[in-house]
């Protein structure tokens, strides 16, 4: 028997400012120039910054007015979901001409197991080259790529040489890699963790890694288990190319805000209209309703109900929703609605996205 352990080839695809590029691919006018793909500078929130806009402080989630603040040359383009769907099929198609483990986690991401693939070809470097070469000439797109033995090193690696790079972190690498790692680039550590980690003294992977299990489980429940085990390089979870749905959700930003309950009724009527149209395609009911506010100041509340039966009708969601509506006063006007179904009747889907054709 052999002594040399077999590891895992994964490779972690990522488009370069997807919204965005697709964007300026499709108008030459845009070529060169700070874009944000939705919001504008009174309304909404940006969904994506061309390269040109992120040297300014622009960037995805930050409102269209601080983006506008930021970078006041910036073109607002409203976004166009069914093209972007269009091109992540294309991209999607080239991925399985190497290998049917694909998971999407967007339409502009996804990692691809080919530790055996369709080519034949044992180096995952070559063939995450070859991949962004045919994404390139064909589609017309830059994608940057991670290469590594674990879904969660080939994450962070893809970021690593940002725009239309690649970076391979080899075995006998990973351990240097994580260590050296600012905490801030750990997957999985945002801005509140972050912080906390920063509070007790941890900056770096090294940081991390001095830490004990029962250190991390005492400051971070679950999630120190986690870090535990990724700052010391395995994460053993497996590209799955049918990922559960846990959810279905639509919402919608208001150009005005909606003080009314009357007039959120009639918003959140059109909302479960579309929800019904795409729960019904995919064969999908479910038991728990969500309703989700966000109001004028940003803050963000949720109101749920859990059904004994499945619902995957208008009707029965719309019943539910008043019934949370009206749960209790709003607190200030509305800017943002929200419908999701939860406690799904399936398990095993592929991710669904509802997008709502409503003007911005």
């Amino acid at each position: 028997m052999s002594d040399v352990p077999t590891y895992r080839k994964i490779i972690h695809i990522d488009m370069d400012a997807f919204y965005a590029s697709v964007e300026q691919m499709d108008n030459p006018d845009l070529r060169g120039k700070p874009i944000a793909v939705g919001g504008s500078e009174n309304r909404g929130v940006v969904a994506a910054a061309s390269y040109e806009a992120r040297k300014f402080g622009v960037r995805s989630a930050i409102s269209g007015m601080q983006a506008k603040r930021n970078c006041p040359q910036l073109i607002f383009v409203r976004p166009r979901f069914d093209r972007y769907k269009e091109i992540s099929n294309k991209i999607h198609k080239i991925f399985h001409e190497y290998t049917d483990l694909v998971e999407p986690l967007s339409l502009d991401e996804a990692y691809l197991d080919v530790t055996v693939n369709k080519k034949g070809n044992p180096s995952a470097s070559l063939l995450a080259e070859e991949i962004r070469l045919r994404i390139f000439n064909e589609v017309g797109l830059t994608a940057s790529a991670g290469i590594s033995v674990n879904k969660f090193v080939a994450k962070i690696a893809s970021d690593y040489n940002k725009p239309n790079g690649q970076k391979t972190v080899n075995p006998d690498e990973i351990i240097p890699f994580l260590e050296e790692l600012p905490i801030r680039k750990f997957y999985g550590v945002g801005k509140v963790t972050t912080e906390k980690m920063y509070q007790l003294g941890i900056f770096t992977g090294t940081d991390l890694k001095s830490k004990s299990l029962e250190f991390l489980e005492k400051h971070f429940g679950k999630s120190g288990t986690f870090y535990y085990h990724v700052v010391r390089g395995i994460h053993n979870s497996e590209v799955k190319s049918d990922r559960i749905t846990k959810s279905v959700a639509a919402e919608h930003t208001f150009d005005v805000n909606l003080s009314s309950e009357i007039f959120m009724l009639e918003q959140l009527e059109r909302i479960a209209n579309s929800l019904e149209k795409r729960l019904q395609k995919h064969k999908i009911s479910g038991k728990t309703i969500t309703l989700k506010i966000k109001y004028s100041d940003f803050t963000q509340q949720t109101r749920s109900k859990t059904l004994p039966y499945f619902i995957a009708h208008k009707s029965l969601i719309m019943e539910t929703v008043k019934e949370l509506l009206y749960q209790e006063r709003m607190k200030d006007s509305v800017r943002l609605l929200g419908i999701s179904l939860s406690n799904l009747n399936t398990e095993v889907k592929k991710a669904i996205v509802v997008q709502l054709k409503f003007d911005f």
